[in-house]
């Protein structure tokens, strides 16, 4: 729907990025070189339990965060205060993807820096930031450094991306010393995140007594970046909806990169309003609205409708509302996804609104990492309060569901996020020795009620490791796709990145795991729900359950009751004889089972294929020449107990949804 491309916000240049953050300023530590491969049994670096960890492992990451685990701070370390000056005549934030200049200083704590010791700056390493650089005046990022007293004399070296190093070289900082560094000061300016959040930081850290370790200023400046000017209209309506039951109808406009909060002044209009349906004939949007409104419906007949409607001579489509008196409601989810309080974009509260307001999501989850990222979540017990805190404030059973989670990342087995259903939780990060592996996770989760997903399971960042059989009462189900692709398998529609040979979602069913698949979104843009149309990047979770509960939605994700999408809201529907997806099925006496496969499919863009997967092949598919609807029925011969069938929907558009698979049992 919108014109500029959104990049995966890894796995290359980002993930070496995420290593420094992770290592080299918190809390701080010496770099050694990367590790060939694994370590020796019994050696500092070894895992906890016997298993030696798959070859995939990033041995270099970890050996990294076990150094900053044991590294030393002084008491001059992560010493003196830091803020953000304004300059006359300037805006008081900045604005996304548009050229800025920025005044910070740095002033010295009582402690000092010491002749040899070193303040630094990052910029948000996760994102667009120009890096800043002291060379080359007429280039993006060029900084000028200047100090309170000649005296002070500073070596200033851009050490990486968005990293800029100041070295004491004369007298030492004492107390009330300063630091100007004005960031962007040439005519190019510098430029900031793409994506519009508040409290976007600039980190500053100092290794005081000059000994190689640093530490963060945990109150470093921050700066709010807005959004562009309204460049679409997105709406949104449930998927399914009962005859002469209201609907809520979202309408929110965003900036050029999705950003919401625009300032959109004027009406909508609905077009070509189906017979039986009822609307407001416009929406008026002011500018204290920031561009978000929400209008109920009621649609009186049964039947599929695609509402339409147009602002400033652009028409928009919603996804496809459903009207049936019977079948399950399907909620949609995005349980995974990050905010800056790791290495995200934007503040806890704004994740929660923008999926509430903005993506209509019904249920959602904030998953920042355990220890990845400027301040390690795990030890800083006010960040885990904080989303704590947010998660129980929009929660609001039947209109929207809030769980709370966290990303347990392993750079060794593969990451999971773990959510819970319930106000509280604890995080047990995978760099403590006693929830290192999956098998002591899923111990400590032992009588909580909590689920665990294991994500970009094929490659991406780092590929899971399935030699650890998913725990059935925490591991229901997997994600089968984000915005870093699909792990489903090679013949998928949009495979991951880095993908492992043998390491697929249908190598892990092939294993005899009985996973049901969800998509969900990854995503570190503070955008969750948000789907790229070109090209096709998203992840999102059909749900189905009757109430929208943090209960029914725990009972429908142990039940397999779910369905993957790579973003798109299509309906999809699919059955074998009675036995609805997620189920296991008995053979009968003769050892066999013959039944009839049901595929119903309405999708939000022209249909290319249906296709069915039996057992780790493509079995059967029907070629759909641009349909929006679609069914399926074919018998299903000689099913044998261990076999499983799932079928996948693909739009033209690269759009796909999966269905959790049907296991065939003794």
């Amino acid at each position: 729907m919108l014109a500029p491309p959104m990049p995966l916000p890894w796995p290359s240049r980002c993930l070496a990025l995420a290593v420094l953050a992770a290592c080299a300023l918190a809390p701080g530590c010496r770099r050694e070189p990367e590790s060939a491969g694994p370590p020796a049994p019994g050696s500092a670096a070894a895992p906890a339990a016997d298993h030696r960890g798959p070859p995939t492992a990033r041995w270099d990451t970890v050996d990294a965060i076990r150094e900053s685990l044991k590294a030393y701070n002084g008491p001059a370390d992560g010493g003196g205060r830091a803020w953000l000056v304004r300059e006359p005549g300037q805006l008081p934030y900045a604005v996304s993807a548009t050229p800025d200049r920025f005044t910070l200083v740095y002033e010295a704590g009582p402690l000092g820096v010491a002749k040899g010791g070193t303040v630094y700056l990052q910029v948000s390493p996760f994102w667009d930031w120009s890096t800043p650089q002291v060379e080359e005046k007429d280039q993006r990022g060029y900084t000028e450094v200047r100090t309170s007293d000649p005296a002070i004399a500073l070596e200033s070296t851009t050490l990486d991306q968005q990293l800029l190093g100041m070295k004491v070289t004369g007298r030492p900082l004492v107390a009330g010393d300063r630091i100007t560094v004005v960031y962007g000061a040439g005519l190019a300016g510098a430029m900031p995140d793409r994506y519009a959040e508040r409290n976007s930081p600039f980190w500053f850290a100092v290794d005081g007594d000059g000994d190689g370790t640093r530490k963060v200023l945990e109150d470093s400046p921050t700066i709010d970046v807005r959004p562009g000017p309204p460049a679409a209209l997105l709406i949104h309506v449930p998927t399914v909806a009962r005859p002469g039951e209201p609907f809520r109808v979202t309408l929110a406009f965003v900036d050029a990169w999705r950003n919401a909060g625009v300032d959109a002044v004027g009406d909508v209009t609905f077009e070509d309003v189906p017979a039986g349906v009822e609307l407001p004939a416009k929406v008026h949007f002011a500018h204290e609205d920031a561009g978000k409104r929400q209008v109920m419906g009621v649609a009186r007949q049964p039947g599929v409708y695609r509402l339409r409607a147009r602002a400033a001579n652009k028409l928009s489509e919603a996804n496809p509302l459903v009207v049936a008196a019977e079948g399950p409601r399907v909620w949609w989810g995005d349980l995974h996804g990050h905010s800056n309080f790791s290495d995200g974009t934007g503040v806890p509260e704004d994740y929660f609104l923008y999926a509430r307001d903005v993506s209509a999501l019904d249920v959602s989850a904030l998953t920042d990492h355990d220890h990845w990222g400027m301040l390690p979540l795990y030890s800083h017990e006010a960040l885990w309060k904080e989303i704590e805190t947010q998660t129980r404030r929009f929660h609001e059973p039947g209109r929207f569901v809030t769980l709370l989670g966290y990303e347990w990342t392993s750079w060794i087995y593969g990451h999971r996020h773990v959510l819970y259903f319930g106000d509280t939780g604890p995080v047990y990060p995978w760099s403590d020795p006693n929830t290192e592996t999956p098998t002591q996770l899923w111990a400590a989760l032992e009588g909580k009620p909590a689920l665990t997903f294991a994500h970009h399971s094929a490659g991406g960042p780092i590929a899971v490791d399935w030699s650890f059989a998913p725990d059935p009462r925490f591991e229901p189900v997997t994600e089968i796709v984000s915005i870093h692709g699909e792990s489903e398998a090679p013949d998928g529609p949009s495979p991951i990145a880095h993908a492992v040979p043998g390491n697929f979602v249908r190598d892990a069913l092939g294993r005899g795991y009985r996973l049901g698949f969800i998509g969900s979104g990854d995503r570190h843009d503070g955008h969750p729900g948000a789907y790229q149309v070109d090209p096709p990047m998203g992840g999102l979770a059909a749900i189905l359950s009757d109430e929208l509960t943090r209960e029914g939605v725990l009972a429908a994700l142990r039940a397999k009751r779910v369905y993957a999408t790579n973003g798109p809201r299509m309906l999809l529907r699919m059955a074998l004889g009675e036995h609805r997806m997620g189920e296991s099925v008995a053979v009968g006496k003769d050892g066999r089972l013959t039944e009839r496969l049901f595929v119903h499919v309405i999708a939000e863009t022209p249909l290319d294929r249906v296709e069915l997967v039996r057992s780790g092949r493509l079995e059967d598919g029907l070629a759909l020449d641009g349909r929006l609807d679609a069914m399926l029925d074919r018998e299903v011969r000689e099913l044998a107990p261990g076999e499983y069938v799932y079928v996948r929907a693909i739009q033209k558009d690269g759009g796909a949804a999966w269905s959790s698979p049907i296991y065939v049992v003794e």
